[in-house]
């Protein structure tokens, strides 16, 4: 099997550990293989959707969700260090309104697997990060939400000092208490 596959303490939310081959030369693992990662998770997605953002050390992005067309992303850092969160945004979930992060680097190979359903952001810890992820529906603006990073009822343990560099949306994000959720 060419992934190691952990839930965390959201079971939908999965932390996926690609086996590495590594030498002296560097190194090679297979950060995707649709029959794998089916084997290995029991889940049959379809991706429809590359995405790969570059971000400097404290920048925040999310947290992000899609309230028609939901995506599930499978993401992954190829430079840097991030923590990445999902937070549940399903009404009928037993874990509704809580959330999971995970720290993902180029140095771990880690992938996290993000459902529909969940809101999703990450911050960037070291100098710089490239994060990649692959979606299972396409980028639809007018459906896109975002909720506050900081708001005090998910109260995210964020692993930051200093207030993280924000885009205008993510600043004006909705508390969590008003926002659109899923059934």
């Amino acid at each position: 099997m060419p992934y190691t596959v952990t839930p965390t303490v959201i079971p939908d939310v999965l932390v996926l550990e690609p086996k590495v081959f590594g030498d002296t030369r560097g190194f090679f693992f297979e950060s995707f293989n649709a029959r794998d990662f089916a084997e290995a998770t029991g889940l049959q997605v379809d991706f429809v959707q590359d995405n790969h953002s570059k971000s400097s050390k404290g920048v925040l992005r999310g947290l992000h969700y899609q309230i028609q067309n939901p995506q599930g992303k499978l993401v992954r850092v190829t430079h840097g260090t991030v923590f990445d969160v999902a937070v549940d945004m399903r009404r009928s979930s037993p874990n509704f309104g809580k959330w999971v992060g995970a720290e993902l680097s180029a140095d771990n190979h880690r992938q996290l697997w993000v459902p529909p359903g969940f809101a999703h952001g990450f911050v960037v810890l070291s100098d710089s990060a490239e994060f990649l992820y692959k979606t299972t529906d396409y980028w639809y603006p007018e459906f896109e939400r975002s909720l506050r990073w900081n708001d005090p009822q998910l109260n995210i343990a964020w692993p930051i000092q200093d207030l993280p560099q924000l885009a205008k949306k993510d600043a004006e994000g909705t508390l969590f208490a008003t926002a659109e959720t899923y059934e």
